[in-house]
């Protein structure tokens, strides 16, 4: 009915579960999107749907779903493959006709393309990495429409193979030990910050270096470290609890260092309860409003600092992920076993940790460090 409000619910969690709240509803956030995403596309995709929530991870189907949904408004507003004017009325038989050429220039039109929006144009530039993923959410989308039977061909095969660099090609990003010592004195000392950026770090350095140091120490994924609890600590027992991919949880020891700061940080700095908003209770690190920080503000935290490590600009610091890449170089460059930095890590294959021990951190400056052309031509001079 036209007028109608829309009644926004109030989630009431009654979990009898071992997960943490958080975590559950974590979980609940993402499925919401996913249901919601699911909604906009056409009914027809139902058994992708089906296939999506048995098969892969929650974030995972949310990112097929998100590339689903980009196609279709790209079927409506860049071709003439469809009438529809809106997703939801895009039809089977519309998608009977689509080929796989059809497909390589929507890839293709990712490369580079352009939103205008009322006030601004955005320009996006993806990377290979990123058309592969796009490819591969349209690739299984078609592959299971015609295992339904909904579509007469699979066009799948005659997709273009789009290069992504294998893992071994990659440059591994870490920071070495001189450039942690450089960021932990920065977040300990506030040294290299701006006016500005003292300011907050007077307020959150305590915070900001727990942070740190659980993310060197562990190599934690960035959803690992952002729903942490104080609850999810047992000082007694020297030991915390976070909980992975594919729900697993894992226990993981703590060191004297770790155990410091956290302590300092919960004892020192971190709000009182009646300065926590409701809900917000147990979060672990706390943003300057007593809410669960985001990983957006985690991540630019981590760019800061670790621009500071670099000596660059803010812009070019690191992500979460390079300081889990700088966790797994030093633990391997102090000799630790592959195997064992594969478990504390949590990857699914060996030879994902094997990249790590590949990556000489000063293979490069040793080869050229005697090779000073210029130095040796001012010495004949």
């Amino acid at each position: 009915m036209v007028g109608e409000k829309t009644v926004t619910k109030t989630v009431r969690l009654h979990n009898r579960s071992e997960k943490p709240d958080n975590i559950v509803l974590k979980e609940h956030e993402t499925v919401t999107k996913c249901v919601n995403i699911e909604k906009e596309l056409p009914t027809f995709m139902r058994g992708f749907f089906a296939y999506l929530k048995g098969n892969v991870l929650p974030m995972t189907r949310l990112a097929y779903l998100t590339d689903i949904r980009f196609f279709c408004q790209y079927l409506i507003e860049q071709t003439g493959l469809t009438q529809a004017k809106s997703i939801r009325d895009i039809t089977i038989k519309e998608f009977n006709e689509i080929m796989a050429v059809d497909v390589n220039m929507f890839i293709d039109y990712c490369r580079s393309y352009q939103v205008e929006k009322e006030n601004e144009i955005i320009l996006y530039e993806n990377t290979n990495k990123t058309l592969a993923r796009k490819k591969s959410s349209v690739s299984v989308l078609f592959k299971q429409l015609y295992r339904d039977g909904l579509i007469d061909k699979n066009i799948t095969d005659a997709f273009d193979p789009i290069r992504v660099p294998k893992p071994s090609e990659r440059e591994i990003k870490a920071l070495q030990d001189d450039e942690v010592m450089i960021m932990l004195d920065a977040v300990t000392t506030g040294s290299n910050l701006t006016p500005k950026e003292h300011q907050f770090w007077e307020k959150t350095k305590k915070r900001d270096k727990a942070i740190l140091i659980l993310f060197i120490t562990y190599g934690l994924r960035l959803f690992e470290l952002q729903q942490l609890n104080v609850s999810s600590f047992n000082f007694n027992r020297g030991e915390f609890k976070i909980y992975r991919k594919r729900d697993k949880e894992a226990i993981m020891p703590l060191n004297q260092s770790v155990t410091d700061v956290i302590t300092d940080y919960l004892e020192n700095e971190r709000a009182d309860d009646d300065r926590i908003v409701s809900g917000h209770e147990d979060a672990l690190f706390l943003s300057l409003q007593g809410k669960r920080m985001t990983e957006r503000a985690i991540r630019d935290l981590v760019k800061k600092y670790t621009s500071i490590g670099l000596s660059t600009s803010r812009k070019a610091g690191y992500s979460p992920h390079k300081l889990r890449a700088t966790a797994a170089t030093s633990l391997i460059g102090r000799g630790n076993s592959i195997f064992d930095v594969q478990a504390l890590l949590d990857h699914e294959q060996v030879t994902t940790t094997q990249l790590y021990a590949n990556h000489k951190k000063n293979v490069k400056r040793d080869l050229v460090k005697d090779m000073e052309w210029e130095l040796e031509r001012k010495e004949r001079d």
